[in-house]
């Protein structure tokens, strides 16, 4: 049974590979014509953001590691590290990871720290690093706590959650195509993962995988790649910058500039803060659901389709959605 200090910090040791990879992707798209692109100013971007990540992440790591250690002090039990327990650990962390992402699309406080991620208009291995720098704010490392509680050690849960983020990694790119089928139905692939990047709205608020898509088939927000609704890459309303410091704190400028103008009730203000993204207190703004409705409205055909309203449904959404 390994020893606690025998898990390393497993993202540290991928950087050597994220880089090798990067080149490698770089040389298959310039020189064999493969499928994707990078743009200078766009990589640079992505990775300056990694660096600020991993820098936020030696500064106020302590803080969410103090949380589960004390967490750790109300355990049920000890589940120590033998290969099952850290199996078990990968997988639960991975359902945890997927409702910390559900969570992180649909509450506007959490989409302000993730909103980042997605920001860029392009689709390559540079974009898996494009990590945020304010995570730690959220408070969602207390979705943790539960695992802890159980009896999964902080240190063995950092470790599954470190291969998860490598895992992702690979699946930020556009290189490969679909995969065989199998692993289609149980693994986050890079299909899967596009779609999720996108912003045509039939893929709006889907695929949230980590690791295992099984989870989104299971909750009801798989949605699969279609080759005649390619993914369209960025944000419903992209910031048009490639400063690290705007893209890392742009949202949170904007949430709070929303949450404190002048005449809103308190219900109002805390919209701002948690609704999902796209509310507004006068309809001037769309969230999804009602992006999803106007597209619907415009091409009935597409009704009921897998990320789509039923034909009723839109009506309904678009009777009450806001005006743009």
């Amino acid at each position: 049974m390994p020893d606690l200090k025998d898990f390393p910090d497993v993202t540290q040791l991928a950087i050597p590979f994220f880089v090798i990879a990067i080149l490698l992707e770089l040389v298959v798209i310039r020189f064999l014509k493969r499928r994707g692109d990078y743009e200078t100013r766009d990589t640079l971007t992505s990775l300056l953001m990694g660096v600020g990540n991993v820098v936020s992440g030696l500064l106020l790591g302590f803080i969410a590691f103090g949380v589960l250690m004390w967490a750790w002090e109300f355990r049920i039990m000890d589940l120590g590290t033998s290969w099952w327990v850290i199996a078990l650990c990968f997988v639960l962390d991975d359902l945890r990871y997927y409702w910390y992402h559900r969570i992180a699309h649909r509450c506007r406080w959490v989409w302000a720290e993730h909103v980042n991620h997605h920001s860029s208009q392009h689709y390559n291995l540079s974009t898996a690093l494009r990590q945020s720098w304010t995570g730690t704010f959220t408070g969602m490392f207390i979705l943790r706590i539960p695992l802890a509680l159980l009896g999964f050690h902080p240190v063995l849960l950092l470790f599954v959650g470190g291969l998860n983020l490598v895992y992702q990694f690979w699946i930020h790119t556009e290189v490969i195509g679909k995969m065989w089928k199998p692993i289609e139905a149980i693994f986050n692939t890079p299909s899967h993962h596009r779609v999720h990047h996108a912003t045509n709205p039939r893929y709006l608020d889907s695929n949230y995988a980590g690791t295992l898509i099984i989870w989104d088939r299971m909750f009801g927000t798989f949605v699969p790649e279609l080759d005649e609704d390619m993914p369209h890459y960025g944000i419903v309303k992209n910031i048009g910058t490639f400063n690290p410091v705007k893209v890392a704190f742009h949202e949170w400028t904007d949430m709070f500039k929303d949450a404190f103008q002048p005449g809103l009730s308190v219900t109002e203000r805390l919209a701002y803060l948690f609704a999902p993204p796209g509310w507004s207190h006068d309809g001037s703004r769309k969230d999804s659901e009602a992006l999803k409705a106007d597209y619907v409205a415009l091409n009935p055909d597409a009704a009921g389709m897998p990320g789509l309203p039923a034909l009723e449904a839109a009506t309904g959404v678009r009777r009450v959605a806001p005006a743009q």
